[in-house]
């Protein structure tokens, strides 16, 4: 997300840099790159004008003008501005006593709604609460369908009739949720292609009838403008308490994320960064804005691997590491869980500095598959103690695994590098999960070992290559 945006800015800040001092004039060339950033990242026009001025003023100060180091300062005004912009923070969901809380989602047909209720859903349920999933988009074919099938996925009830009233479905809805001791209900809504009388009717009358204690806009983050435009709308007629923005992930632009909360005043609750269901975040705007800016977000980054990792495991992984003990098998479930946190590349972006270096990087699902098959390849013995792993062995592990005997050469060594580092960094469990991705992570080890990896693929297809050319003349 925020590729473009984040590397328009990057280039800003870099011929900053190379400044000895701060002037007004190169500050006014620094401004006129970011307005032309933001702009062309379909930010609100308005919103870009501010925008500028308020980082303007606060550049021109007295302390900036006599840094040593202007790039650096720029970049932390830009990223407090950024922050107030998208902020303040706001991810609390305000539950009800008795319940249930009533929580109503609206949007356009086309958002992502459904499926934002269904993560909603697992999201409550990650917070120990008992929701009631309300198909109530009788509008669009199959709506009531998919939800059904998301309930079955998460495992979370779904309320349904076969009728054509949705302030009648709303109500009977409530009315089981009370005798069935769910305490949040999560409504979804008919929407259509663009804004029209009797769609804010019906949703209109449906708020009307439960009085929802929240009211959650959803919006397609790749519209840009138009999500920004119809969230106006919408919180014009039904007074919304939150936004909802889906296809983050997708948004290399990033113009709606920025220009949302300052058009309609509403905070961005959520964020959804994926189509699995467990792809819904709480939106922090300081968080976002160091991604925007390159910085990465280790408190999330954090957070994730805290949710991962059964902390008794990662005592029993910190002690295996500091006696170097540590294996095969606990490599795989260490891989497991961070396919669990989203993927290696996921998890790469959101290390400061790292992910713009990523782009030619490959961490895709293959690689894990093909790791997995290696290790599975290897007899209890080899997994325990890879330095059993000779050429036959090798030669044997790779005809078992449908790989070349180079590619597990390159994982046994990736993996005994690896045990090394961890090894050293070995320090308290969680703790030193926290030190390794907040301080104590070696930024030229990384870059050296995504390079050694791009050789090594170049490599290994220079030779699959030549191979299949030696076969070629042999036929012939």
């Amino acid at each position: 997300m925020f590729e473009s945006l984040s590397e328009r800015l990057s280039s800003v800040f870099k011929s900053l840099s190379g400044r000895g001092r701060i002037t007004e004039a190169n500050i006014g060339d620094a401004m006129h790159d970011v307005r032309k950033a933001l702009l062309e990242a379909d930010v609100s026009y308005n919103v870009v004008k501010q925008f500028c001025k308020d980082v303007r003023e606060a550049a021109l100060g007295a302390e900036v003008i006599k840094s040593l180091h202007p790039g650096q300062v720029m970049i932390k005004i830009v990223n407090d501005e950024l922050t107030r912009l998208m902020g303040p923070v706001d991810t609390r969901i305000y539950f009800v006593s008795p319940g249930p809380t009533v929580i109503m989602l609206a949007g356009l047909q086309g958002g992502g709604k459904t499926t934002t209720v269904a993560k909603l859903g697992k999201y409550l349920v990650s917070k120990g609460k008992r929701p009631l999933l309300v198909a109530d988009d009788l509008q669009r074919p199959a709506a009531i369908e998919q939800l059904k099938i998301l309930g079955e996925q998460t495992e979370i009830d779904v309320y349904s009739e076969e009728i054509r009233d949705a302030v009648r479905v709303a109500r009977n809805a409530l009315r089981h949720a009370k005798d069935s001791g769910h305490d949040v209900v999560v409504i979804d809504t008919a929407g259509r292609l663009h804004i029209d009388e009797e769609m804010m009717t019906e949703v209109a009358n449906v708020a009307k009838a439960v009085t929802p204690h929240q009211i959650y806009l959803v919006c397609d983050a790749m519209t840009g403008q138009d999500a920004v435009n119809s969230a106006k709308e919408f919180n014009e007629r039904l007074e919304l308490d939150g936004v909802i923005l889906t296809k983050l992930d997708g948004d290399a632009r990033g113009g709606a994320a920025l220009s949302v909360k300052a058009v309609t005043g509403k905070p961005i609750k959520f964020i959804g960064v994926g189509e699995k269901l467990d792809k819904l975040e709480e939106f922090h705007p300081d968080r976002m804005a160091s991604r925007i800016l390159g910085m990465g977000d280790v408190v999330t980054l954090v957070e994730k691997a805290q949710e991962q990792f059964d902390a008794e495991e990662a005592v029993k992984l910190q002690r295996k590491m500091a006696k170097g003990s540590f294996g095969f098998d606990d490599f795989l479930k260490q891989m497991q869980a961070v396919k669990k946190m989203g993927g290696m590349k996921d998890m790469l972006k959101l290390m400061p500095g790292i992910g713009s270096q990523l782009q030619d990087v490959d961490f895709d699902g293959a690689e894990f598959k093909q790791m997995e098959a290696i290790v599975h390849s290897m007899t209890p013995a080899e997994r325990r103690d890879p330095d059993l792993i000779d050429p036959p062995r090798r030669r044997r592990i790779a005809s078992g695994s449908g790989t070349d005997p180079h590619d597990v050469s390159s994982l046994v060594k990736t993996f005994k590098r690896s045990r090394d580092m961890m090894k050293a960094m070995s320090g308290g469990g969680l703790g030193g999960l926290r030190n390794l991705f907040s301080g104590g992570f070696n930024m030229d080890a990384m870059n050296a070992a995504m390079t050694r990896g791009r050789k090594i693929k170049q490599r290994s297809k220079r030779k699959r290559v030549i191979k299949r050319r030696g076969k070629l003349k042999k036929k012939r």
